[in-house]
């Protein structure tokens, strides 16, 4: 039965190539739009490479620090890191990581080839950021913590760079290159991320050892935990990460009491998980889960709804120049049931081709435009830096949850748009029916 379904919608879309075709990229103009959407949010929140782990990560990035008569915010200072912040109990592996603004910018590369300087992704880490990011060495292995005590200039470097500074990625552990007139060697080699995966993206990774005074805090005479180290935690399961949350605010409350009268620390509802920090701009901002909810069901009642509507109007015209059709089939014994589910599956042909060519188009903006698209939803958007590479994988297109997601599209635009008219129509006598045909 199904098989004649089909057949049946094949030649009424062969006989009917307007109506197919408007009704086909309307589909796909909104399933494209959604879909869009929904790889957007999919980069952003899924385990992708090496962000692999990103369900059992979690963030600490800023910290306020008040004593009545100012008030300053950055994350946090080197004493912390030594007194609490990285000997925390419910934590499998703690990183800290040097942020400052405008770091990027105080290094350049000097190519042996004399092509040019120019500015690579550096990020200032420990050991223990390879532990908390799944990369895949190529060659070489993560600088240690001996190489962090110590402040060897040692470097680990992404493979792209690798091809750009040597022509290749094999025998580059043990050369140097030089990053603002000075020498580094290379200690291993990774296969490179996306800039769309920021938390790990870079093309260099030193030792934060290298940042001159790294060890002494922004203001040690008002807020000695005031600093520029940001901390990403790696947890067991759920249940930890929520032991986490519960003892750094235990160490934040102890804190606070020592230190009563002097100043005090704020951490907010840190650490956060990794997809709070998709959606919430900054661990100070209050965050509503149902203001989320209800911004985007707005956005899927637009990209959907709405589409549904105009196709709605098209296939109740259509119906009413089928009505003499279905008037004889009736008359023949055919139910009402069996008629509605002829037209469903006739426009779930549609539909479904509608989706296909929505997926092909999504697809297709998203890699044509890749380095600005996945900021479209950002309150902040920043531009991806000249050199970076924005690349997406096919991990991130052609992932299971996309393709769920396009086929469950496809079935609610094809209920939304072909039912309720499909339903209005049969319901007509076949008296009623069979006069259309004059």
């Amino acid at each position: 039965m199904f098989k004649q379904y089909l057949k049946q919608a094949w030649a009424l879309l062969r006989q009917n190539p307007l109506f197919s075709t408007l009704y086909i990229v309307g589909t796909g103009l909104a399933i494209g739009m959604t879909m869009i959407v929904a790889e957007i949010y999919y980069v952003k929140l899924a385990p992708v490479y090496p962000e692999e782990n990103r369900g059992r990560t979690l963030y600490l990035e800023r910290a306020k620090f008040t004593n009545g008569k100012q008030t300053w915010q950055s994350a946090l200072s080197y004493s912390a890191l030594q007194d609490w912040a990285l000997h925390l109990e419910n934590a499998e592996v703690a990183s800290a990581e040097y942020s400052s603004w405008g770091l990027n910018e105080n290094f350049y590369i000097q190519p042996d080839d004399r092509s040019g300087d120019f500015h690579p992704q550096i990020k200032m880490v420990d050991p223990a950021f390879f532990r908390v990011y799944a990369f895949r060495f190529l060659e070489g292995n993560p600088f240690t913590e001996a190489d962090l005590q110590s402040g060897i200039r040692t470097a680990v470097i992404s493979d792209d760079l690798a091809r750009r500074l040597f022509g290749t990625t094999e025998g580059v552990v043990g050369r140097s290159f030089s990053l603002s007139y000075v020498h580094y060697r290379v200690c291993g080699v990774v296969r490179g991320g996306s800039y769309l995966t920021p938390r790990s993206y870079a093309q260099v990774y030193l030792p934060y050892s290298l940042v001159p005074n790294y060890r002494v805090s922004r203001s040690p005479d008002l807020f000695p935990y005031f600093g520029s180290f940001c901390l990403t935690f790696l947890v067991k399961d759920a249940a930890q990460a929520r032991a986490l949350q519960a003892e750094v605010k235990d160490v934040t409350r102890r804190l606070n009491l020592e230190h009563e009268g002097e100043w005090k620390m704020i951490l907010w509802e840190q650490p956060r998980t990794h997809a709070l920090s998709a959606f919430q701009v900054s661990p100070s901002k209050d965050f509503s889960f149902w203001a989320q909810v209800r911004y985007f069901g707005l956005m899927l009642l637009v990209l959907l709804l709405v589409p549904a509507l105009n196709l709605m109007g098209m296939i109740s015209s259509r119906m009413e120049s089928r009505l003499a059709e279905m008037g004889v089939r009736k008359s023949f014994g055919a139910g009402r049931g069996r008629l509605l589910g002829q037209v469903m599956w006739e426009n779930l042909l549609l539909t479904l081709l509608g989706g296909l060519l929505g997926l092909i188009v999504a697809w297709l903006f998203i890699y044509v435009g890749r380095e600005w698209v996945f900021t479209l939803l950002d309150d902040y958007p920043d531009a991806v830096p000249q050199g970076a590479n924005a690349y997406v994988s096919g991990e991130m297109l052609f992932a299971p949850a996309v393709f769920g997601c396009a086929l469950l599209l496809c079935v609610v635009l094809n209920l939304l748009s072909a039912l309720v008219p499909a339903w209005l129509s049969l319901r007509k006598p076949i008296v009623n029916s069979l006069y259309e045909r004059r």
